[in-house]
């Protein structure tokens, strides 16, 4: 099991060793290649852009990878299974769907790969993911990673690695060094004026905005442009060719604004991201690390914002909890939420890159109680 901030490299710690490996004992020369290294992850994107690395790293090894993915017509995926490849990439869903078809065999598979496992593990994938441990080889390595692991999930991690090898990279600091945070406190209707506000002061800056669910994603691309600010979402309700055009044109710079559902916080990897603003606090505290973690990555820098209205000043504690650490108060502007007591919001007026200081308030210690809520939702995004 690996555990280490997100940016810092984990698909290359899975996905290098795993090349080394098959490319000194594969034969290239063989009629049809033999599924031997599996890679399990829970969104679409992050499968399409594991696969893309795997095809960077191996560029001269002369394996083949190939991608599998629900949202999508079966049909290209299941020609290039038919070819042969040496390592799989897949969404839960659709690999159980191809596995049921008789499409995929791992008879002889050496290496499984579960990439942001506690997602994965949580109740919405759990039962995918037996079904599917249950079909592999007993004999085989198995590598779980993430840059967050809670206990129940280690716990269950336990029943599936027996008892694994751990390794774990700054465990004392769940974000990443270079991320600057701060949190605005703002009315729940004067949010995307603040947001509005925010993007117009950096109009050259590729932003993503988070929001918790997918039809509050579609309202803040309305309302951006309603502001003449133009702007896409992605989610789980938008066909696979919207979310790899949207996804597409924000990498490349012809987009500076995408607004995502949390399917894009899980390993999406965006080169000079300037911004990340989280316009709803997530409700399971974890999924901050993973959304601020879009900016910051490598050894580049960058900002993360949250917007936080009156309901969700739990959420925020739970977080500070989690981080071990207060995010710092953004100054007093004119889309204050009205009930806020000005004198906090005057705290810390700047971001400041991940102060040590704990905050000694009396947290809720229940920061999972909406993650039932979301689990079955997770299950879209295969």
């Amino acid at each position: 099991m690996g555990v280490a901030q997100t940016g810092t490299g984990k698909t290359a710690a899975f996905g290098v060793p795993i090349l080394h490996h098959l490319y000194e004992r594969i034969s290239l020369r063989q009629h049809k290649r033999k599924v031997k290294a599996l890679v399990v992850t829970p969104t679409r994107e992050l499968a399409i852009q594991i696969g893309e690395s795997f095809t960077a790293y191996g560029k001269h090894t002369g394996l083949r990878n190939t991608v599998i993915f629900g949202g999508v017509k079966q049909g290209q995926q299941v020609r290039a299974l038919q070819n042969g490849v040496d390592i799989l990439v897949a969404t839960p869903g659709r690999l159980l769907d191809l596995m049921n078809q008789g499409f995929i065999s791992f008879r002889d598979l050496e290496f499984v790969v579960l990439d942001e496992a506690d997602q994965m593990l949580d109740m919405g994938f759990i039962h995918d993911i037996k079904k599917i441990i249950a079909k592999l080889p007993p004999k085989r390595q198995s590598l779980f990673f993430s840059a967050t692991m809670p206990k129940t999930i280690v716990e269950l991690s336990r029943k599936m690695l027996g008892d694994f090898d751990q390794v774990t990279i700054k465990p004392e600091q769940a974000t990443a060094e270079k991320v600057e945070q701060g949190v605005y406190f703002v009315s729940k209707t004067n949010k995307p004026k603040l947001l509005a506000h925010l993007l117009q002061q950096r109009p050259g800056d590729s932003v993503l905005v988070f929001s918790r669910t997918k039809h509050g994603a579609n309202k803040i691309v309305k309302k951006l442009d309603q502001a003449g600010i133009r702007s896409a979402a992605i989610h789980g309700n938008k066909s696979q060719t919207a979310r790899q055009k949207a996804l597409g044109d924000f990498k490349e710079g012809k987009l500076k604004v995408l607004v995502a559902t949390d399917i894009a916080a899980r390993g999406i990897d965006v080169e000079e991201l300037s911004l990340v603003v989280n316009y709803d606090l997530p409700n399971v505290s974890e999924t901050y690390v993973h959304r601020i973690g879009r900016t910051g990555r490598a050894s580049a820098s960058g900002i993360a914002l949250s917007f936080c209205d009156r309901e969700e000043r739990p959420y925020l504690r739970d977080i500070e909890k989690l981080i071990k650490q207060q995010v710092p108060r953004m100054p007093e502007h004119q889309f204050v939420d009205e009930g806020e007591d000005q004198s906090e919001t005057k705290q810390n007026p700047r971001p400041s890159r991940n102060r040590n200081s704990s905050s000694n308030r009396n947290y809720n210690q229940n920061r999972n109680r909406n993650r039932n809520r979301n689990r079955n939702r997770n299950r879209d995004n295969n």
